[in-house]
């Protein structure tokens, strides 16, 4: 599936929620304040469930990967208003923007290769 043909919406972050809420909000508040490269930390288990990921969930991490993080943190925004997970309203926020990229950055690194 071309790049140009996927999609991302909240649908898909709500989807995954699981990825976002196993880290408690007050713990992912901390980190997003710090700056801290959570993929660095957390690179061999991101390494091991890639090999689990198909072709289009590789395409869709790589769509959400080129994204301008504003328009990312506004589909982190639908989500939280549609759940109300505290964990979406801490990565939507613009303080985070840093964050995002950092670890954007370094997931590209690690999934791609």
């Amino acid at each position: 599936m071309p790049d140009s043909e996927i999609i991302i919406t909240e649908n898909d972050v709500i989807e995954t929620m699981g990825l976002f809420t196993k880290v408690p909000a007050i713990l992912l508040r901390g980190w997003v304040s710090k700056n801290s490269n959570l993929v660095k930390s957390f690179s061999n288990q991101i390494e091991s469930y890639k090999n689990k990921l198909s072709p289009r969930d590789m395409a869709r991490a790589e769509k959400v990967m080129e994204m301008p993080v504003e328009e990312l943190q506004e589909i982190l925004k639908k989500a939280y208003d549609r759940t109300g997970k505290k964990q979406l309203k801490i990565l939507a926020d613009p303080k985070a923007k840093e964050f995002i990229v950092l670890n954007l950055q370094e997931a590209r690194k690690v999934l791609f290769k």
